[in-house]
């Protein structure tokens, strides 16, 4: 089977500073949309069916090793706001995507809370909200 491209969608809730998905190993990419509630991103990675446990994702938003994938968010200076006294990247797992999942058109969407419990943008590993990775109505 070929790559399949799938469409994501990170919605950062609730963040105190500016946040972006990198790219590689140091591009970023803005907010598709932003307000004082929410930062929303939205990007594409490939899916490969070459693993026993679900789908392999690919591409330059795809990091870490290929069966604990994740998506970098950077908060603070390391998302491009210079001034900022924060500079930290949280870790949105892939896993919990599955090829059921995975239709032509659809996006798949996941929640993050953008502040961490210390007041400033969340950091490490994250967890997902409402339930993980789901498919946008």
């Amino acid at each position: 089977m070929a790559d399949q491209d799938v469409s994501l969608r990170i919605i950062v809730e609730n963040p105190p500073v500016r946040f972006a998905v990198q790219r590689g190993k140091d591009e970023l990419l803005e907010a598709t949309s932003a307000t004082a509630k929410q930062q929303v991103f939205e990007f594409s990675v490939r899916a490969r069916d070459d693993r026993s446990d679900g789908p392999n994702f690919l591409g330059p938003f795809a990091q870490g090793p290929a069966g604990g994938r994740f998506v970098y968010v950077n908060s603070g200076a390391m998302a491009g706001e210079p001034n900022s006294t924060w500079q930290r990247r949280a870790k949105v797992p892939l896993g919990g995507i599955t090829w059921s999942m995975i239709k032509k058109g659809s996006v798949i969407e996941a929640r993050i809370e953008g502040t961490a419990r210390d007041g400033g943008p969340a950091c490490a590993t994250v967890p997902l909200l409402g339930g993980g990775w789901k498919v946008a109505q």
